[in-house]
């Protein structure tokens, strides 16, 4: 079963709604979960050009706080999300933490940046949801400084990924209007071709563009497995409609579908990721030939 993709107002909607409230609420869950990919981007800003970081699909502002962290008074870091909802959270969280990091709501798309404003632009999981990719990546190239890098992690395939779709494999057939994931459609699993992340980047604007594929190992505590799998994407959505019956049956067979990754009090699975790496092409220099 298809579905439609998602426009941007859609997914405005979606992130502005129940989708980002459960970010907020599951915050420190997901936190946790994507810590590795977060080090890595950290890594990267510390051995980066200089200090003018955006954070671009910032979410609840985990990486953009922890890249203002490593930055200290020497630089500054920018989150920007479409998400009102968890833009509020990112930002009573650097205030708790009296942190320099700033946040705006905006689409990545289409938002005025200020040109030539950032040296590094970093994501962790927040450059997939865009309607018109290479507008998008456009947008941050005119962001971006001279010899600016670009560097973000992303989901490949959803077959690489079993633990992120087991929830919706084991609750379809007992939730028959359960949308089915398109391919290439904004979303989790809109980047999963390679080939297409380098065909973007190359028409928008970046050069030395590098792909590589990473396995990251990533953890749960098993008491929090329930309210992930109950509250996040596609089947936690569904569930916030369904009768108490059929809700409890979803969850039975949903659960018991993640045993094989759960060791004692811990849920572990291999998160199979893309890490981009690109910088900002001169204005005058052509587009790479790409075979």
């Amino acid at each position: 079963m298809d579905v439609t993709p998602q426009t941007d107002n859609e997914q405005a909607t979606l992130w502005n709604g129940v989708a980002g409230r459960a970010w907020v609420e599951l915050q420190e869950s997901l936190d946790q979960i994507f810590k590795p990919f977060e080090d890595l981007l950290v890594e990267a800003v510390s051995l980066g050009p200089g200090g003018r970081v955006l954070d671009v699909g910032c979410g609840a502002g985990g990486t953009t706080l922890a890249v203002a962290r490593e930055l200290g008074a020497k630089g500054r870091c920018i989150g920007i999300d479409i998400s009102d909802t968890m833009i509020a959270a990112a930002r009573s969280r650097a205030k708790r933490e009296g942190t320099t990091a700033t946040f705006i709501c905006g689409n990545a798309q289409a938002h005025t940046f200020e040109p030539a404003s950032f040296d590094i632009i970093i994501s962790r999981f927040g450059v997939m949801f865009f309607e018109d990719s290479i507008r998008a990546f456009a947008n941050l190239r005119h962001a971006g400084a001279e010899n600016a890098e670009l560097r973000f992690v992303a989901w490949r395939s959803a077959a690489e990924n079993p633990f992120m779709t087991t929830a919706e494999r084991a609750a379809a057939p007992l939730l028959p209007n359960l949308p089915a994931r398109q391919t290439d459609a904004p979303g989790q699993f809109a980047f999963a071709n390679g080939d297409r992340i380098h065909n973007i980047l190359n028409e928008s604007g970046w050069a030395d563009i590098d792909i590589r594929p990473i396995d990251i190992t990533c953890t749960l505590p098993e008491k929090e497995l329930i309210p992930y799998l109950t509250r996040l994407g596609p089947v936690g959505r569904i569930l916030r409609e369904t009768d108490d019956r059929t809700r409890t049956h979803v969850i039975q067979r949903v659960r018991a579908a993640f045993d094989p990754y759960v060791h004692g009090a811990e849920v572990r699975f291999t998160g199979a990721c893309w890490m981009v790496r690109a910088q900002a092409r001169s204005v005058s220099a052509p587009p790479e030939s790409v075979g």
